[in-house]
């Protein structure tokens, strides 16, 4: 299955709503872990957004999975970049 790096990226006008809504947002993400379709995630330091690694059937699929992300629903996520990614090395190749 596609291995796809999903790139978010916040500005300093979504803070407020991305602390209200981050356990609800952390809670969605611990689920797809649990399913193995979220491989990591995480913010980047110097709050500008995260990466996220997923597996998925297509680009349409990951797509109709972003938009049910509480911080997607919010309208907390500036811009999202996902592209497939391929692995040949290190954790994620296997």
């Amino acid at each position: 299955m596609p291995i796809f790096a999903v790139h978010y990226t916040y500005s300093e006008a979504t803070v407020p709503g991305r602390d209200t809504h981050r356990p609800e947002h952390r809670g969605w993400l611990s689920g797809l872990v649990d399913a193995g379709t979220l491989l990591s995630s995480g913010p980047y330091p110097d709050g500008s957004g995260a990466l996220l690694i997923f597996r998925a059937e297509d680009e349409a699929t990951l797509k109709d999975l972003l938009a049910q992300d509480p911080f997607a629903r919010e309208g907390l996520i500036d811009a999202v970049r996902a592209v497939e990614w391929q692995p040949v090395m290190g954790a994620f190749s296997a």
